[in-house]
């Protein structure tokens, strides 16, 4: 029976745009010889849909574990499209998927064949995951030990890249507001990555400036009541790096609050490219998160992790864009 991934490699897509171009979603901008090309193909090697598989006896059964809570998931969608995503792609492949817990029996861990895990864990809570003894690939997040396959991105390139880019417009007075997904930390590995590699960057730069800097939560509130707070001050840089473009909105809102203008009075760089990132005003600048083929390459890892249990583990690592829109402005020439 032929797969979506046996389309996209005959069209030369990805499997995502294959899944997208046969259920009809009208937000996907891809050619229309492209789209045509798909619906050929699938036609002439007579691909069945999920929708007209249900009756069909699944093969193979994955779990998904999320290291963030559900109102975490609401609040910033790009967890929420990553999993989304993995859903679809699994249903498209005809594999049945069920969610669980970190808490999850290690009974019931025994009746999947394998478990994609989004977001960060704690060393607790990878311990556990450990103990199940099951096929596992982790996504955009790289377990310390190396004994899983995972999928990332290249988050000290990007934080560089959009730095690089504030720094080119004439900005030397840069703050940050950031999150973590741990409330304790005990080593600087314990940090977002985005914020260590800020420090990093502004130290090496000698223009790291501590009472610009602000750590809470990845969510608008977070956003909004860290810039507040800086803002109430009375002292601001002219540009904020912000860890995720949710938290940007956030900012956003208490900027315009305190009738302060983007980009006039102040820069802004978010991070991931949300959906609605593009629709706010300004447009915002931001790191573009490829999600789409960060879904796909998790659902290729465990599928390989399944067949060949034996083979060494794989630590995918995806690039990043900057997308360029009007949220920050060029400073050098007053």
């Amino acid at each position: 029976m032929a797969t979506i991934r046996d389309i996209a490699e005959r069209a030369g897509v990805s499997l995502s745009t294959v899944s997208r171009v046969l259920n009809y979603d009208e937000t996907l901008n891809v050619a229309d010889g492209t789209r045509k090309k798909i619906f050929e193909i699938a036609q002439e090697l007579e691909y069945v849909t999920a929708k007209h598989r249900k009756n069909k006896k699944k093969q193979l059964k994955i779990g998904i574990i999320k290291g963030y809570s559900d109102v975490v998931e609401m609040e910033d969608t790009y967890y929420l499209f990553i999993s989304h995503s993995i859903e679809q792609l699994l249903e498209e492949e005809n594999i049945e998927f069920i969610n669980i817990s970190k808490e999850e029996s290690s009974d019931r861990v025994k009746e999947l064949d394998g478990i994609i895990a989004i977001g960060g864990f704690t060393d607790i809570e990878m311990n556990n995951l450990r103990s199940w003894q099951c096929n596992m690939v982790f996504v955009d997040y790289s377990p310390e030990e190396e004994d899983f396959d995972c999928v990332v991105v290249d988050i000290k390139k990007a934080v560089k890249k959009a730095l690089n880019y504030l720094v080119s417009l004439g900005h030397k007075s840069i703050g940050f507001i950031g999150g973590r997904d741990v409330t304790e930390i005990i080593r600087e590995e314990d940090k977002d990555s985005r914020e260590r590699y800020y420090y990093e960057y502004m130290k090496s730069n000698s223009m790291l400036n501590e009472d610009f800097v602000r750590i809470g939560s990845f969510t608008p509130a977070s956003g909004y009541n860290l810039m507040k707070e800086i803002l109430n001050t009375g002292k601001y840089p002219t540009a904020f790096f912000i860890a995720n473009d949710s938290m940007a909105i956030g900012a956003y809102k208490a900027i315009m609050e305190r009738e302060l203008k983007i980009p006039d009075d102040i820069s802004i760089i978010g991070f991931n490219d949300i959906s609605t990132a593009q629709y706010i005003v300004p447009p915002l600048t931001t790191v573009k998160i490829y999600t789409d083929f960060m879904s796909e390459t998790a659902v290729e890892l465990i599928l390989d992790r399944i067949k060949n249990e034996d083979k060494i583990c794989k630590r995918v690592v995806l690039p990043t864009k900057l997308v360029i829109r009007d949220s920050c402005r060029n400073i050098k020439n007053g």
